[in-house]
């Protein structure tokens, strides 16, 4: 577990961000523990939280979608966008 000061934070966010890649940074204000800085990965994991719709648009590995062919019929009416 890494501490920083809350001043150490603010003249470093870069090496916060880097420290908390390996593991939770807390930051302190007068000694005491005020926030937690970690990746969102590691929040991902602590919240049960699994992949976000951001991250399945993000796949490199999808399929293209034809977007003119998608508009070119009315989904409701089946009659032509025109």
């Amino acid at each position: 577990m890494k501490v920083i000061t809350s001043r150490d934070f603010n003249q470093d966010v870069s090496r916060a961000k880097r420290a908390a890649r390996v593991e939770p940074v807390f930051v302190t204000d007068r000694g005491k523990a005020t926030h937690v800085l970690m990746s969102v990965e590691a929040y991902r994991k602590l919240a049960g939280q699994t992949e976000t719709i951001v991250d399945l648009l993000a796949m490199p590995n999808l399929p293209a979608i034809d977007l003119e062919a998608a508009r070119a019929t009315d989904a409701w009416g089946g009659r032509s966008a025109g």
